[in-house]
């Protein structure tokens, strides 16, 4: 490889540190014909010799609709996969987002059993999904043996290959053109003589382009006409082949860089024995080469000029035979759609979207709404199923404004009332994120009158009444539209779900938490016994988890959400996740495990989360680094959530709040929380209103608190009426209590700070040995916390107090080393040293692959290690110096 040490070197450097597990992320750019390929094939040939796993795979510019193709030809994928990307299971969410999540499983399996090194050419053609799972492999890099290299070139443009190329520990490697002396010495190699000054002139004319110079050379060996381009320099190459071997391989062309003679042989309705000696003739002439189990052209540029030699007319009705051969077959859709794309129209394609529409759009939802918008594009009427069929795509790729359009026009014509159904759901889903909610009800109720509708139709559309009334806050009028769908005498599973959710969340919304709970077990009953409520029954799962850990029945509830989390995230429901994951932070938060709730609100991308989950995500970061001391990193998270300010969320109004406190603004505030009603809120109402002497205040919140816990057996509602009792009256015996039921209710935080009220009211009565036991059991649950800044403040307060630190107040937590590994970081840590990969280890302790692979992060971090033998490492020299 003449010119390129510099980057043959980097690369090779890579190779070597794989073999001793470490793994890297290197992103190889620069233009087509440069070299990128030839440096990852040394890479690849050198992993090879070391006898490491080498996979590949490539992006292809007719597939970037299709979801994750070169991963799937990298990877050895099992069937369940193929299956659930293309919408064949029935376990509802995102197949595209499953799959991912499977792919992101299996390289960390591969890995369990050894290095791997997985390249990637041409990400530039890459669909977003590829881009987005080689975005989380490149975040694994630092604790898997995994070699990641990708070549990509600098056009087009894309913005999430831009987001890609600035991904934290990915090495960018720029490939230029070669210099004068390296063009000299590739020429020579060529001619294997020493060249002439005119030779090395008309070289000169390749710009440094190595594919580019040894194309001239070769094509003045064959004695052709000197190219005056890169382009042209391959048409001289391919002017030499047979007309025959020609127009095969246009055929190839049209299936794309790589290709397999099967493939071949349907779209050219000729045997394979009878093309292997145009392909012979066609690999001697150094166009196309082997490629794993098929072949590919030699260069993607070669395919661009027999694709791009064709005229358009001729390509576009050549695809359209190619979709009618590979269907003819049974070929999978998404392979068929992928010459759909760029295919002639005709009724063939219309009659084809009407049978298969609906697998493509759960397999490929971006390549299902470019086709089917095109269809229904063009004059001339189009089946009824089409429009609720586009609508449908266009809602799953984001386009909510345009789907509610193509939905609300094809009401006025829709005659099947299933259809009319199925267009009214569409509506209902996008006019909640377009907020044109409160047209739906009208609609519905004009469906409602149509005559001749089956129970079951009338079932279905005053669920979706129900939905909509709640979505827009008519909790009442919901209620009703929920109670008639279950009078109906014909109620399907569907619209019997969906009530019985509507009627739950009445329940909740009431505060009336035992009645919700046997209602949400009939709802998930019901969920469970219909495929298509799969979505409803994560919802169900989200809300009867909420339920539990609101009843002080913690063990229960984090048990549910773990299996809602597992759940959601088998099925790539990303919305779920988003939700259950924030659900897991605040019950995790709640009942004081700190670090583990840092980890569940952090493990998603933002991007993934609705504001609300937004919201709650960074309130619940921001309180737990506001209590430890963590400023800055507090202020973070509240400015992140300044973008969704129009969607108030109280755990962001307790650390706004918490924020002004600690920078000595009480009545800021107390006046941040003012018109807070969450359970957890009126505590702190009462308590900064006491600070500030605000007895109006508190005295009215704290009646509030206890409207709550009358007739209640909630733990934290009865200890938060004692609390607030207790704080407006300085009865330190009450403060106990309330500090006990706190401890029944799982609830640490606002137990020291009970305990911490009742020692400085035994102080003010009098009572200092119950004042210093009060005081040092409060100190021992902020240490336990992690809370510094409470634990500080605490300290300071009583001591001006005169009450002294107790003698069997904890240590502190160590930051770094083995002992500053959380119960949770500690156990994986010891599965990771018996060799257990994330995947394992999760199977192992219920939990997500992400979750284990963000602790095993942390785990790196603490211990000052790179890879996952540095811990097996560090903890076998532990074990030695502790004899």
């Amino acid at each position: 490889m003449v010119g390129r040490d510099r980057e043959l070197s980097r690369l090779l450097s890579r190779v070597a540190d794989l073999a001793t597990g470490r793994g890297a992320a290197v992103l190889v750019e620069g233009e087509p014909g440069i070299g990128k390929t030839t440096l990852v094939r040394a890479a690849r040939a050198a992993a090879r010799s070391k006898g490491l796993r080498v996979l590949s795979g490539s992006g292809d510019e007719l597939g970037q609709l299709l979801p994750l193709l070169p991963l799937l030809e990298a990877l050895p994928v099992d069937e369940e996969t193929l299956r659930l990307l293309r919408g064949e299971t029935s376990l509802g969410g995102d197949p595209t987002a499953a799959a991912a999540e499977r792919l992101l499983a299996l390289v960390d399996q591969l890995c369990a059993r050894g290095p791997v090194l997985l390249t990637l050419d041409d990400l530039q053609w890459a669909d977003s999904g590829t881009v987005m799972v080689w975005r989380q492999l490149t975040k694994l890099v630092d604790q898997l043996p995994l070699l990641l290299i990708a070549t990509m070139r600098p056009v087009p443009a894309r913005e999430d290959l831009l987001v890609l190329s600035r991904q934290r520990g990915l090495t960018r490697m720029p490939v230029g053109p070669l210099p004068d002396t390296a063009v000299g010495e590739l020429v020579r190699a060529l001619v294997g003589a020493e060249p002439g000054a005119e030779l090395l002139g008309l070289a000169e004319g390749a710009a440094g382009n190595p594919l580019y110079v040894k194309e001239l050379v070769e094509a003045l060996g064959r004695g052709a006409t000197l190219p005056g381009s890169l382009f042209a320099a391959i048409e001289n190459r391919l002017g030499f082949l047979s007309e025959h071997a020609r127009h095969v391989l246009r055929a190839a062309a049209l299936l794309g860089v790589e290709f397999t003679a099967n493939d071949l042989s349907t779209v050219l309705g000729q045997r394979v024995a009878d093309l292997v000696p145009v392909l012979d003739e066609a690999r001697s002439a150094g166009v196309v080469e082997e490629s794993g189990d098929g072949l590919s052209f030699r260069h993607p540029m070669v395919r661009t000029a027999l694709y791009e030699g064709m005229s358009a007319t001729v390509r576009a009705a050549w695809h359209a035979d190619v979709a009618k051969a590979l269907a003819a077959v049974g070929a999978p859709v998404e392979r068929i759609a992928r010459q759909l794309l760029v295919a002639a129209e005709d009724g063939w394609t219309v009659d084809w979207l009407v049978a298969n529409a609906d697998a493509l759009i759960g397999h490929a939802p971006s390549a299902a709404a470019d086709l089917l918008r095109r269809v229904m594009s063009r004059p001339g009427e189009r089946p009824a199923v089409l429009a609720h069929q586009l609508a449908d795509a266009l809602y799953r790729v984001g386009e909510a404004a345009e789907a509610e359009q193509v939905a609300e026009a094809a009401l006025d014509t829709a005659v099947d009332a299933e259809h009319l159904v199925r267009l009214h759901a569409t509506l209902a889903q996008c006019r909640v994120i377009t907020g044109n909610s409160a047209r739906s009800l009208d609609e519905l109720a004009r469906a409602l009158r149509r005559p001749g509708l089956t129970g079951r139709v009338r079932a279905r559309l005053l669920a979706l009444t129900a939905r909509t009334q709640w979505d827009l806050g008519e909790s009442c009028e919901a209620e009703r539209a929920a109670s008639a769908v279950l009078d109906e005498p014909e109620p399907d599973l569907w619209a019997t779900g969906w009530a019985l959710h509507v009627r739950s969340l009445a329940l909740l919304h009431r505060g009336q938490l035992d009645a919700a709970l046997p209602l949400l077990d009939r709802a998930l009953r019901t969920a469970r016994s219909d495929t298509s409520l799969a979505d409803l029954r994560l919802l169900l799962q989200i809300n009867y988890a909420i339920t539990l850990a609101e009843l002080d029945r913690t063990a229960q509830a984090h048990a549910a959400v773990l299996e809602l989390v597992a759940q959601a995230d088998e099925v790539g429901n990303l919305v779920r996740l988003a939700q259950a994951q924030c659900a897991l932070g605040q019950l995790l938060h709640d009942t004081g495990r700190w670090d583990e709730a840092l980890v569940a609100v952090d493990l998603l991308a933002e991007d993934l989360k609705n504001p609300i989950v937004s919201c709650c995500d960074h309130g619940i970061a921001a309180l737990i680094h506001l209590h430890r001391g963590h400023t800055a990193a507090a202020q973070e998270h509240l400015d992140a959530v300044q973008a969704h300010a129009d969607h108030p969320v109280h755990l962001v109004s307790l650390a706004q709040s918490l924020a002004h406190e600690q920078a000595g603004r009480l009545d800021e505030a107390l006046a941040v929380l003012a018109a807070g009603t969450a359970d957890d809120v009126l505590p702190e109402i009462v308590r900064l209103a006491v600070a500030v002497g605000d007895n109006a205040t508190a005295a009215r919140t704290t009646g509030l608190v206890a409207e709550l816990a009358a007739d209640s057996v909630v733990p934290h509602r009865v200890a938060a009426h004692a609390y607030c009792a207790g704080l407006v009256a300085g009865d330190g015996e009450r403060l106990l209590l309330a500090a006990q039921g706190y401890r029944e209710a799982g609830r640490p935080l606002p137990r020291a700070k009970a305990l911490e009220a009742a020692a400085i009211a035994f102080v003010h009565s009098g009572q200092s040995s119950s004042a210093r036991a009060a005081a040092t059991r409060c100190l021992d649950l902020y240490a336990e916390l992690g809370a510094d800044r409470q634990l500080a403040r605490a300290q300071s307060g009583l001591r001006a107090l005169g009450i002294r630190r107790g003698p069997h107040v904890k240590h502190r937590r160590a930051k770094v080393g083995w002992e500053s590994l959380t119960p949770a970081e500690a156990t994986i840590a010891a599965l990771v040293v018996k060799g257990l990969s994330n995947p394992q280890i999760a199977e192992q302790l219920f939990v997500s692959r992400r979750t284990v692979t963000t602790h095993v992060s942390h785990i790196l971090a603490k211990l000052g290690v790179r890879t996952r033998t540095d811990i097996a490492r560090e903890a076998s020299l532990r074990r030695l110096a502790s004899g």
